[in-house]
Order: structure tokens, then C-alpha cells, then sequence
């Protein structure tokens, strides 16, 4: 292709076009970016709120993908990032950056088939709920109001994707009209192959500059050996903080009574009726174990779960051999059939097998953690969890391309280690190059040189990906527009909900503050307790979460200036509320996970077994990430200014409250109630109560 714009002559038509004004930080991270992708090499960006990186990854991405005639895959964590490129940002950069290249940039979305409708399904399905007998009248009679509107929308819809129907269905109804990827008996074999949504997404996907997906679909491609994404030299993760949990999540197995039942009951009409039954009653037996088994993490089994469990193994296994193949001389009916219950059928014989291979080695040596759950309207369930993907990350998705990872909060205790770390990275390219120098060596002796074997100076092991971390900053003075005051003078956080002090204090803020407070809580115990009993205190408006959807409540918030929002997990990092509306962030306990959260905890045990400080490896880099995701919330606009106060004198006064405390921006910091007292009466324009003496 003819000569392009270079990447800073891209980016200023672009901010200057969409109406912005010119960044450093914005500028020096599209640079980074351009150099990754020209090294090969993987980058780690800390782009503060506000810096603009959206353009300074997507412009880069755009010129590279044309020059090179390549596609440029940007995965996001949330659907609100996804929808923001897909339908604002990517179509103002592309109508920007026309006039100065050869044809308009060209983009695409591409999600896991499951979002999109599925003819086939729908016009093959009985439209009953497999797991009808678990629903009350009541229920069903709405899931075929549901599912009858979807009948409708299919005969208008042009893409079939689940975003754009409105108003939405519940995920019972959109399951009887959907399938998974291993439930899709491929395009070739379906009756509705040339008019299938799914394909149509990843034909629109082939050959565009840019394609947009989530974190769990590029898991799943990296399970599945790349066979999802159209084929690509560089990846953007955006929001790259939640790449281990999505990754995770995608790579948990689940075993519960119902699964087995439904994967029974396909199979049920498709063998002869012994071979079903037999799986029918495993699954009986498997709720029966499930009632009785303790809840939480499982360092072992009893002998009646593992039994129950690999009755179930091994009679799944039994239906998948007399189901026979999914390929073969059938009719599109039973083709479709024979692939449902196949999928079913593997899913929970995969699980079965992930369950009892988790307590074959001693604790130790273990891999993997298997923990129960219980809920008051779900039946128990059964899980398998890898301890960590930073293997899978680093064979699937580090390699010969080029990865750049960037969230507005990756340095954790003033560095990038504990989250490269967990994506399976090593020691940054110039901690490595540091300490080579430092002994004489040559700084840099290229990725692909093997070590000296008389040179014992610091090498990266076998494999190890090659990486250079940059924090380009925020354009947010943060020492003058925010106040971290930490509550000392506050009692330990117990375990039996907020204190009575903590209560005055919450109010004491509030009434400085005239509303205008965003509540985050470590349960939604505690921010239903304080919404309760703050309400018959306060004049200001207070919204809880659970009342209404969290999108309508936010909207709520940020229009009405004196009200609060207090709530749980999704607010931490879902709020983006500049303005007035938004001046004091209210953290009640620094957000640890549950000593009893069987991931986690066995992650810690795992770091401490093998030498490490399981405590800093897994708790509080958790804690710092979600405390700078929280506090994060207060500043989303250059005139923003306000409050943090944070009710757990943990973070002055625990050795680890260093650690947190240089995850954060430079606030400027405070104990002294009186002082966040009366910031927060200049900024709403409340008086000031005079001093009373003595």
C-alpha cells in the first residue's frame, strides 16, 4: 500500500476532527504503541481517566492494520466499552482519518456465538424449557411471551445480536433460541447455513482493519487454538486489569444436578432408554452428594461425592458412544439433535473428569481448586477452577504478535509485576537490561538469543515473553483536585455489620457534602444496612442497589446533584459520573476478598507453599486493584474535585497499607475529620460551623 500518514500526523486529524485537545500522555502511549508493534514487542500501558487512550491505541491499530494489510483484534472486558468503539469511537476515527488515507478504515464486532439468534434453533426447538419442572407456572407462561416476541423480532432483525433487541429477554428465554459453539452443527450441515447470523458476523469480521471483541471470546479462541478471531499480528487489551478473572471464568467447569439432567434428557432421544435413564439417575445421586457436602473450598473429596461424581463421568460417557457422532448421513433434525445433546453430554463429562483429576496429587502439587456453592434460588453446584491462566496466557496469547495491555489502573504498590505476573509474564525488558548492564553484559541480547553458558547473569526464562511497561499518566492534577482521608480514629471493621460510628461518620460526610455521595461497600449487607438507617437521618436522597437496574440507578444519581448512590462489586468500576453530582466516594472497608472465597484462598495457599508472600501475591494486589478501580470513580473530568473517604484505618496504619496506598493516584492525604469536612462544605457551597471553644 502507498506510503501512510505517520501515527502523530493520524492523531492529530483525528483529536482535531472529534473536537479534542492535544495530550501528552495521549501522544507518548499511540508512540509506544507504534513502537511495540514495529519490535514485535508486547507493551503494559497505565493510561490514567481522561488521557484519551481509546484514540491512542485505535489510531495506531488503523494505520498498521492498512499498511500491513492485516486485522488489529481490541478485546474489551464490558459490553459499555464494546458498544462505546463499536458505535461511537471507530466511527468517528474512520469518517476522521479518511480524507488522509487511501479508503475509509473498516471495523467490525465479533462476539461468542451464543449472542446471536439462532434459526435453526428456533424453528427445531419445542420452545419448553428443558428444566421446565424447576419454574412455576407463572414463569413459563412469561418465557413463551418471551419467546414468542423473539419469533417476531427474527423476522426483523438484521444482525440477530441479543444487544439490539430492546427491550431485552431473560437468558431461560434467549436460551431456547440461541446455541453454544459446541452446540452448532456447523454452517455447511444446517439448513440455515447461508442465513446464519453468526457466520454472517465473522464473514463481516474477514478482512476489516479493526476488529472488536471481549475478553471471554478471546479466551475462548485461545482454547480452541485461534480458530475464532480472523487471523491477526496484534492484539489491544483494553481494561487489561480483568484479563485473569475473564479468563478464569471462561475456564471453570460447573457440575450441577440440573446440567446432568438436561444433558440426559437429549440424550434421552437419542438412545435406547436404559442408557438414558442410567445418566437420569446419576444425576439424582449427584444432588443427593451436592446436598449433603460442605460448602466452599473442597481440599478433598468423601467417597460418596467422588463416586457420584464419576458415576456421572462414566455414564455420560456411555451416551456419548451410543449417540454416535455428530457428522454423518442424518437429517437436518436429528443432526441438530445429535449435536445438542453431544455438547451437553461432553460438557458435563469434561467437568466430571476436571473434578476427580483436581485431588489426584497431593495439595501441593495441585493445579487446580474445586469449591461448592449453594444460593437460595439456584440448586448446589460443583466447580473446577485452574489456580492460575498465566500458562494458558503465555502459550495462547503471548507469542510471535504483538500484545498491548492497558487499563487506567495496571502499576499495583508503584509497579507492574503483580498483575505481569498473573498474565504469565516475566521481568520487564528493562528491569532485565538494568541488571545486565549493571554486570558488564550486553543490555540487550534479543529475544530469541540463547544464554551464554559461562554468562550466570540475569536471563529470562524459557519462553518468557519480552515486555516493557509505560505509565503515561492522567491530565488530572490529582494532589490538588482530591482529598484521601483516611478515618483513623474509626474502630477496626468487624464482621457484624457497620458500626454505629461509622454511621455518624457516613451522615457527618454527607450532610458536608449536601449528597452528591457514591457509597461502595464490601457487601450488600452493609449498603442496604447504611441505605436503612441513613434515610431516616438525612434530607438527601439516597439510591440502593437491588432497587432498581444499576443502569437507571446511576442515571438517577447523576441527574438529581443531592442524591446517593450506595451499593456493591458492579459500582467499584462501573460509575462514570462527572460533575457536581459526584463529589465524595465513601469506601467502608478496603475491599479484601472473603477469607473464605475458595479461589482466592487457594491461590494464596498455593504462592505461600511454594516460598512466596501468598498474603501480597493474591489478597492485596486484589484489594489495590479494586481500591484504585473504586476511588477511581471520583475524578472523570479535569474540573472534577472532591472526596475519598475510606472508613478503614487499615490503609494508615497496616504494614500492607503502603503497598495500597501507592496504588493510588498522588491524592493529597489526610486523618483529620474536620479538614474532609470542610472541603466538602466549600465545594457545595455549605457553610462552615465555627470552631466551638474550649
Amino acid at each position: 500500500m502507498a506510503d501512510l500518514p505517520d501515527v502523530p500526523t493520524l492523531l492529530d486529524a483525528a483529536v482535531s476532527a472529534l473536537g479534542g485537545t492535544r495530550r501528552e500522555g495521549q501522544r507518548t502511549m499511540a508512540e509506544a504503541v507504534t513502537d511495540a508493534v514495529r519490535r514485535r514487542e508486547h507493551l503494559v500501558v497505565q493510561a490514567g481517566t481522561g488521557t484519551g487512550k481509546s484514540l491512542a491505541y485505535l489510531v495506531p491499530a488503523v494505520r498498521h492494520a492498512m499498511a500491513e494489510e492485516t486485522t488489529v483484534v481490541v478485546s474489551t472486558a464490558t459490553i459499555a466499552l464494546q458498544n462505546q468503539l463499536i458505535e461511537r469511537d471507530l466511527p468517528r476515527l474512520a469518517a476522521a482519518l479518511a480524507p488522509l488515507l487511501p479508503r475509509e478504515p473498516a471495523f467490525a464486532v465479533l462476539k461468542g456465538r451464543r449472542n446471536y439468534l439462532c434459526r435453526n434453533r428456533l424453528h427445531t426447538a419445542d420452545h419448553e424449557a428443558e428444566d421446565a419442572e424447576l419454574f412455576d407456572p407463572r414463569q413459563l407462561s412469561a418465557l413463551g411471551r418471551q419467546v414468542a416476541r423473539l419469533h417476531e423480532w427474527a423476522e426483523e432483525t438484521v444482525t440477530g445480536d441479543r444487544d439490539e433487541l430492546a427491550p431485552g429477554v431473560g437468558d431461560l428465554a434467549w436460551r431456547q433460541v440461541s446455541v453454544g459453539g459446541n452446540e452448532c452443527m456447523g454452517a455447511r450441515a444446517c439448513p440455515f447455513g447461508q442465513e446464519c447470523f453468526a457466520e454472517f458476523a465473522r464473514e463481516a469480521a474477514r478482512g476489516v482493519d479493526v476488529v472488536v471483541t471481549n475478553h471471554a471470546m478471546l479466551a475462548i479462541d485461545m482454547t480452541q487454538d485461534g480458530r475464532l478471531l480472523p487471523e491477526h499480528d496484534t492484539i489491544v487489551i483494553d481494561e487489561a486489569h480483568e484479563l485473569v478473572d475473564r479468563a478464569t471464568s471462561v475456564a471453570t467447569a460447573t457440575l450441577t444436578e440440573r446440567a446432568v439432567a438436561t444433558a440426559a434428557k437429549r440424550a434421552g432421544r437419542l438412545v435406547e432408554p436404559g442408557i438414558g435413564e442410567r445418566l437420569t439417575e446419576c444425576a439424582e445421586g449427584l444432588g443427593l452428594m451436592l446436598a449433603d457436602a460442605p460448602e466452599g473450598r473442597l481440599d478433598h473429596i468423601d467417597d460418596g461425592l467422588a463416586g457420584a461424581v464419576a458415576a456421572v463421568r462414566d455414564a455420560a460417557a456411555a451416551c456419548v458412544s451410543a449417540v454416535g457422532p455428530a457428522t454423518g448421513e442424518f437429517d437436518p433434525d436429528t443432526a441438530s439433535d445429535r449435536k445438542m445433546a453431544l455438547a451437553a453430554l461432553e460438557e458435563v463429562h469434561d467437568a466430571a473428569v476436571r473434578v476427580l483429576e483436581a485431588f489426584g496429587p497431593p495439595l501441593r502439587e495441585r493445579t487446580e481448586v474445586c469449591w461448592l456453592t449453594r444460593s437460595p434460588s439456584r440448586p448446589p453446584s460443583l466447580s473446577a477452577a485452574p489456580l492460575g491462566v498465566g500458562g494458558l496466557l503465555r502459550e495462547k496469547l503471548f507469542g510471535d504478535r504483538t500484545v498491548v495491555l492497558t487499563s487506567a489502573t495496571l502499576a499495583l504498590g508503584g509497579t507492574f509485576a503483580p498483575l505481569a505476573h498473573q498474565w504469565g509474564l516475566g521481568r520487564e525488558a528493562a528491569q532485565e537490561a538494568a541488571e545486565r548492564a549493571e554486570r558488564g553484559l550486553d543490555p540487550d541480547p534479543g529475544p530469541e538469543q540463547a544464554p551464554d553458558p559461562d554468562d550466570d547473569g540475569p536471563h529470562r526464562a524459557a519462553g518468557e515473553p519480552r515486555w516493557r511497561g509505560l505509565d503515561v499518566g492522567s491530565p488530572f492534577d490529582h494532589a490538588r483536585s482530591g482529598i484521601l482521608y483516611v478515618a483513623t480514629h474509626l474502630p477496626p471493621p468487624g464482621r457484624d455489620g457497620l458500626a454505629p460510628a461509622c454511621l455518624d461518620e457516613i451522615a457527618e460526610l454527607i450532610e458536608a457534602a449536601d449528597g452528591r455521595a457514591l457509597g461502595l461497600f464490601s457487601s450488600m449487607r452493609a449498603a442496604q444496612q447504611a441505605t436503612e438507617e441513613l434515610r431516616g437521618r438525612l434530607d438527601q436522597p439516597i439510591l440502593c442497589q437491588g432497587e432498581d437496574s444499576t443502569g437507571q440507578l446511576v442515571r438517577a444519581f447523576a441527574e438529581e446533584e443531592r442524591s446517593c448512590l450506595f451499593g456493591t462489586l458492579s459500582l467499584w468500576q462501573g460509575v462514570d459520573v462527572p460533575g457536581p453530582s459526584l463529589q465524595l466516594v465513601i469506601v467502608d472497608r478496603i475491599p479484601f476478598p472473603r477469607p473464605d472465597d475458595p479461589l482466592s484462598s487457594a491461590r494464596q495457599r498455593a504462592v505461600s507453599s511454594h516460598g512466596g508472600n501468598g498474603f501480597m501475591a493474591v489478597t492485596a494486589t486484589h484489594a489495590a486493584l479494586l481500591l484504585a478501580q473504586g476511588t477511581g470513580r471520583l475524578l472523570r473530568s479535569t474540573d472534577d474535585r472532591g472526596v475519598i473517604a475510606v472508613l478503614d484505618r487499615r490503609l494508615a496504619t497496616a504494614r500492607y497499607g503502603g503497598f495500597l496506598r501507592a496504588s493510588l493516584p498522588p491524592y493529597w492525604g489526610t486523618t483529620d475529620p474536620s479538614v474532609a469536612r470542610a472541603a466538602l462544605r466549600r465545594l457545595s457551597g455549605r457553610p462552615i460551623p465555627e470552631p466551638t471553644a474550649g
